[in-house]
């Protein structure tokens, strides 16, 4: 597939204007999304649907326009606006380093999805399991840190409850993707 491939929000009309929205639109889905937060007693990261929020806006926006949506989330949650899990901001929690990690995650997936890769299930898997895991690459060294965990404390607490959720992610966007392209009626080139 080639490099230019479009992406679904190419598929609206428009252009600057546009734009903006989806910028504007991806940062306030992935913010609504990840409230839906279930604290867990045994860790301080909640589980929430932000990843999947991201999986989707970063390969429904394209890298771009994405990686524009995540930084507008980022800045929001560091100006103190309550976007974060829970409502809450700022840098200091232990679970800010997997909201650092949308943005990469975000890029990475949209980039995939440039190339073709949310036209099929087991593309979209393989580009969901890819972004997830920048999200933890960026997260567990942020809760090592905050909490000051060892690597394998913090892969127990910041990794392990949330791969079966992960997983559920990761299918539900494999449905949801090609499926959008199928309801469009078009391959996307």
């Amino acid at each position: 597939m080639s490099a230019t491939t479009a992406v679904l929000a190419d598929a609206l009309p428009g252009s600057r204007a546009r734009d903006v929205a989806l910028v504007v639109g991806g940062a306030a889905l992935v913010a609504v999304v990840g409230q839906i937060a279930v604290p867990l007693p045994f860790t301080p990261v909640p589980l929430t649907l932000g990843t999947f929020a991201v999986l989707l806006v970063g390969s429904a926006l394209g890298p771009a326009r994405a990686g524009a949506a995540m930084s507008l989330f980022l800045l929001a949650a560091l100006a103190g606006a309550p976007v974060l899990a829970g409502g809450g901001s700022g840098w200091a929690a232990a679970s800010f380093g997997y909201a650092l990690g949308y943005l990469p995650a975000a890029l990475l997936a949209g980039a995939l999805a440039r190339r073709g890769a949310d036209r099929s299930a087991g593309r979209m898997v393989a580009a969901a399991v890819a972004a997830t895991a920048l999200v933890y690459a960026a997260g567990v060294p942020w809760l090592m840190g905050f909490a000051d965990l060892s690597l394998e404390r913090a892969l127990v607490l910041g990794v392990l409850p949330f791969l079966v959720g992960d997983v559920v992610k990761a299918a539900a966007a494999a449905l949801l993707l090609p499926g959008a392209w199928r309801l469009l009626g078009t391959s996307g080139r």
